[in-house]
C-alpha cells in the first residue's frame, strides 16, 4: 500500500502516570458518537437469547465501547505492587493494517489530518479488517442499538446513528474537527493551519486530570509534538511499523516495557538509550 503523507498529523500523546482510570474519557465517546449503552432483542438471534439481563450496560457481549482503559501492573506483590491506566482508542496508524484489507474501501486513511475513517454505509461486514487491527480498536455491531426510553431524544445530531452488521471505531471524533474547519473559515483562519485547541475530541475534553493531549504531531508548536519527543514517550507494538499516531508516556520504566517494543532499533529502544543518556 502506498502511504500518503500529511501535512497535518493529528495524534495523541496520552499521560499514563496520570491517568486515574476514571473512565470520563470512555463515558464521553459514547456521549458523542452516540454508542447505544444497549441493543435490542432479536428473537432470531439464538445466541443472544442465551444472554441474561438484557438491560445490563456492562455485559460486553451486546455493548460498544470505541475506548477502553486497561489496568496494568508491575506482576509484583505488595509493597512493592504498582499500577497503572492505559485508555486505549483507535491508534490512527501511519500505516494501517486494516486499510489495504477491507474488500470494499469501507476504511481508508485519505484525509488531511491522517484519521483512518470508517465509512458504515459502505461496510459489508466481513470484519476483516478487525482481524488484522493488532490494537483491538475496531467492533462489530451484533445487534440494532437500544437507548433507554427517551434517551433516544437526546442523542447528538452531528454523529449518524449505525446499524448492525457494520465495523466502527473511533475517529478522533471527526465532527468536531469539521465544526472546528467551519469556526477557522468564519474567522478568517486558514482551516489547513487550526490554531491549537481549535479541535479537541471528547475524551480529550473530559480527562479531570488532563492526560491526555491532543494536537498536530507536525507542528512544532503543538504541544503533543514536543510531549511525543520526550525520552519517556513509547507507542504500542511499534515494532510492526504501524506508525500509531497516539503516543504514551510514564516515567515508569515497568509501564514502558508493556508497550511491547522489544525489537532491536525500534523507537522504544532508542527511548531508553536516550533516558540513560540523560540519568
Amino acid at each position: 500500500m502506498q502511504v500518503k503523507e500529511f501535512k497535518i498529523k493529528w495524534g495523541m500523546v496520552i499521560d499514563i502516570d496520570k491517568c486515574s482510570g476514571c473512565g470520563a474519557c470512555m463515558v464521553s465517546c459514547q456521549v458523542e458518537n452516540n454508542i447505544a449503552p444497549m441493543t435490542a432483542e432479536d428473537p432470531h438471534n439464538h445466541l443472544q437469547m442465551m444472554t441474561t439481563d438484557r438491560d445490563d450496560p456492562s455485559n460486553k457481549l451486546r455493548t460498544l465501547t470505541w475506548l477502553n482503559v486497561y489496568e496494568l501492573n508491575n506482576g509484583k506483590d505488595f509493597p512493592e505492587h504498582d499500577v497503572a491506566y492505559l485508555p486505549r482508542p483507535c491508534m490512527q496508524c501511519g500505516h494501517p493494517a486494516c486499510v489495504p484489507v477491507c474488500p470494499v474501501v469501507a476504511t481508508e486513511k485519505n484525509e488531511e489530518g491522517g484519521i483512518v475513517s470508517q465509512i458504515y454505509p459502505r461496510c459489508i461486514g466481513c470484519r476483516y479488517c478487525m482481524a488484522a487491527c493488532p490494537y483491538h480498536a475496531r467492533y462489530f455491531n451484533w445487534w440494532d442499538p437500544l437507548w433507554p426510553d427517551g434517551m433516544d431524544k437526546t442523542l447528538s445530531p452531528n454523529t449518524s446513528v449505525r446499524p448492525r452488521g457494520v465495523v466502527e471505531k473511533c475517529n478522533f471524533c471527526h465532527t468536531r474537527y469539521l465544526k472546528a474547519k467551519d469556526r477557522a473559515r468564519e474567522e478568517g483562519i486558514d482551516p489547513m493551519d487550526l490554531p491549537e485547541g481549535y479541535y479537541v475530541p471528547a475524551c480529550v475534553e473530559a480527562c479531570p486530570t488532563g492526560a491526555i493531549v491532543f494536537g498536530d504531531l507536525n507542528n512544532p508548536d503543538h504541544k503533543v509534538h514536543q510531549l511525543s519527543q520526550s525520552p519517556h514517550s513509547f507507542r504500542l507494538l511499534e515494532k510492526l511499523g504501524l506508525d500509531p499516531q497516539v503516543y504514551y508516556m510514564s516515567k515508569r520504566e515497568w509501564v514502558r516495557e508493556q508497550g511491547d517494543n522489544h525489537a532491536a532499533g525500534d523507537h522504544n529502544t532508542a527511548v531508553k538509550q536516550a533516558s540513560h543518556g540523560h540519568e
